[in-house]
């Protein structure tokens, strides 16, 4: 899995692996602690990248969320309704960031 990881995650991942499982279980972990679907996790997810403002984590969390099969149409309505709460700058942002991200 991790071979296929891009950038410095998949660095990260190959030259610790010990920190990597101890990360992985805690994400496993607290995807399973609550009753949100897969979709839900992912959006939320997404959401949180883009108030972040990690570019990263925005082009990581569109691809899985493409290759999970959520429309692209859902995807940049999270862009959009970043406009409230973290403006418009930000949200454009992150809609360039998703819109990186070729199918």
């Amino acid at each position: 899995m991790t071979k296929s990881m891009p950038g410095a995650a998949g660095d990260l991942a190959e030259k610790h692996p010990d920190v990597w499982k101890a990360y992985a279980a805690l994400g496993k972990a607290t995807a399973d602690c609550g009753p949100l679907t897969d979709r839900e996790k992912r959006l939320v997810k997404l959401a949180l990248a883009i108030g972040a403002g990690s570019e990263g984590a925005v082009h990581s969390h569109t691809r899985r969320a493409r290759s999970e099969g959520i429309e692209a149409q859902a995807i940049m309505q999270v862009a959009m309704l970043a406009i409230g709460p973290l403006g418009l700058p930000r949200a454009v942002a992150a809609k360039t960031w998703i819109e990186d991200i070729k199918d």
